[in-house]
């Protein structure tokens, strides 16, 4: 029985530095309805400045202050960062802002590589608290019950904060209806920079509460973000008695489940989530989201229109280009190219499903990463030739997509998100634990052309034929009676539905024709590289197709095309670059407030006039 006691508290433990985390980032989306990937990197930083302040201030007391210090400065780190960037975007579509969320993350990697160095920190045990009490014959460390105590401090003081005091009120307002509190002359701005500020200590707060525990390292901040959104979307988007609650069902499936089934330590949360949102979508205690009220990317400004006759011309300049680019191009210079174009379609494949569509998709990449496996499995187990494995790929995505898209298109706005954020995480976790299978972290090697295609030229023309047909097919599509159909459904799902049309059939295809063409790069990826990894269905990948999107702009049709190029490219050259996080992630801001219509749309905007004005580029 101790031993059970003690596994429970050991969940306990876990689920009070999971909460502290997860709260800040409840209540900052509650308000703002900004997505804030970053708040992974303040929880990293609040280790980093603990482990440091620990060992200048000594004592019990000196490790309590250092803990509220470093979520502090991270608060007022997370403060400066609001100013600068997210004031001036608050107008834009709030996918958007999700992007410069992201530039933050790069520039907060190399900083804490700079001054903390690339090997992990291991912090000393809390003073006064690094013994064990036994319950019932068997030890529970004392610091774990300190954690679950200072859980409980937090749970009840942001009680006290949101029921007992006028800003905490008005932060409820905000939560409820922000335009009605900006009627009544509330201070907007000044009111979203103090969430900016509490959610980012309370995120730091659990950084800096772990360095005894596990101290700190490069990776944490990714490490965090998933389970923290499982916990916030279970709990319900803006809930903090909701963040808590999840967080204990979360982290006691983990404690018990570990027993019962070994292999369920990635996959079980992302299971419990899809499960939660598929039943109550709004979550444990959330409340439901009006249609259409977040999350949707909406409809594009002007309707789209084939391209004119001058638009025509400059498209067949740049592909006649691509043609003769091997004659006079190194290898490298290919190998570079075929990457724009495959990530190109993939991106264009998110494009077709949130643009013209109307539903996020926070883990696209699943059909992507799932099209180049069932390439590798089936060259791998059956020995099947190129020929035939290749269109496996697309197939193979499609299946998954209809599977995931059936379930995906009962929900909307962001709940619909991270539903898919859920499905691709849980298909992340069987790829990346079924070793016996897919290799697990080792991949799966040795998967490359059949000979006719061996040589770069050739597979880069191979490239070239199916990744730019695929896009073609994509724009094509939205010019038929399905893509107008699907226009109507993301326009208005009751006037679509009140002259005949099957909304929810129409979207499911939407997200299965989706799939097949992120599976139709998949196929092409794995053939280009020769080996596929678990990497490639990650949360991080399905990010980078949405930051490809939104940096072209989700509003023109060319945007995929000149976001998936635009990154691609940077990525290459500054990557061999000494802090090349930094240049990166600086160049996506200044890309996000100088051109916050997108690459595409900017061109639009300045030289529309020139393609002619019945076109959408």
């Amino acid at each position: 029985m101790g031993f059970y006691i003690v596994q429970f508290l050991t969940g306990l433990s876990s689920a009070s530095a999971l909460f502290l985390v997860a709260s800040g980032l409840s209540i900052i989306f509650g308000v703002t309805r900004i997505v804030n990937f970053t708040h992974g990197s303040f929880y990293m930083l609040g280790a980093f400045i603990a482990y440091s302040l620990v060992g200048v201030l000594d004592g019990f007391f000196g490790f309590w202050i250092s803990v509220i210090l470093s979520a502090m400065a991270v608060g007022l780190i997370a403060v400066l960062m609001e100013m600068l960037i997210l004031r001036r975007i608050y107008q834009a579509p709030e996918l958007f802002q999700l992007v410069a969320t992201f530039g933050p993350i790069l520039i907060i990697q190399d900083l804490a590589l700079d001054i903390w160095g690339p090997e992990d920190l291991f912090g000393a045990s809390a003073p006064g608290m690094d013994g064990a009490i036994t319950i019932m014959g068997t030890p529970m460390p004392e610091y774990d019950l300190a954690l679950i105590a200072l859980s409980a401090v937090v749970l009840g003081g942001l009680w006290l904060l949101f029921n007992k005091t006028r800003w905490g009120t008005l932060v409820r307002a905000a939560t409820e209806d922000r335009d009605m509190i900006s009627a009544l002359g509330v201070n907007q701005k000044w009111l979203f920079t103090g969430v900016f500020f509490l959610g980012s200590f309370l995120a730091a707060l659990g950084g800096a509460a772990q360095v005894p525990k596990g101290g700190a390292s490069l990776i944490m901040d990714f490490e965090i973000l998933a389970p923290i959104f499982v916990v916030v979307v279970i709990g319900g988007m803006g809930s903090i008695p909701g963040a808590f609650m999840a967080a204990l069902l979360i982290s006691e499936l983990n404690v018990f489940g570990i027993l019962v089934w070994p292999e369920s330590t990635l996959v079980l949360m992302f299971l419990v989530m899809a499960v939660v949102l598929i039943l109550r979508p709004w979550g444990l205690f959330g409340k439901p989201e009006a249609p259409g009220q977040h999350g949707q990317v909406g409809a594009p400004e002007q309707p789209y229109r084939p391209l004119s006759r001058k638009a025509n011309t400059l498209f067949a300049a740049v592909l006649g280009l691509l043609l003769v680019l091997p004659v006079f191009a190194s290898d490298f210079s290919l190998v570079l190219v075929m990457d724009m174009v495959v990530l190109s379609l993939f991106a264009a494949s998110i494009h077709f499903l949130m643009g013209p569509g109307g539903m996020v998709s926070f883990g696209h990449a699943a059909y992507f990463g799932g099209g180049a496996y069932a390439v590798a499995l089936i060259t791998s187990h059956f020995e099947l030739p190129m020929e035939v494995a290749f269109f496996m790929g697309p197939l193979g995505a499609c299946a998954l997509a209809l599977l995931f898209g059936w379930f995906c298109v009962r929900r909307s706005g962001v709940y619909l998100a991270m539903l898919t954020l859920a499905f691709a995480q849980v298909a992340w976790s069987v790829v990346f634990q079924w070793g016996e299978l897919t290799g697990g972290d080792d991949g799966i090697i040795g998967i490359w052309p059949s000979p006719w295609l061996g040589s770069k030229a050739a597979y880069y023309y191979f490239t070239l034929f199916f990744g730019v047909g695929g896009i073609m097919v994509l724009r094509r599509t939205l010019f038929t009676p399905f893509g107008y159909a699907m226009r109507a459904c993301r326009d208005s799902a009751l006037r679509s539905a009140s002259i005949g049309i099957d909304v929810n059939r129409q979207q499911w295809l939407a997200f299965a024709f989706s799939g097949a063409l992120a599976g139709l790069a998949g196929s092409l990826f794995v053939y280009s590289k020769g080996s596929i990894f678990p990497d490639e269905m990650s949360l991080a990948r399905s990010f980078d197709g949405l930051i490809m999107v939104l940096l072209g702009g989700v509003k023109t049709l060319a945007g995929p095309v000149a976001g998936a190029s635009a990154f691609t490219w940077l990525d290459d050259v500054i990557s061999r670059l000494d802090y090349w996080r930094v240049i990166l992630g600086s160049l996506i801001i200044l890309i996000v407030l100088a051109f916050p219509q997108g690459i595409a749309g900017f061109f639009r905007e300045r030289f529309g006039v020139w393609f002619g004005q019945e076109t959408d580029t």
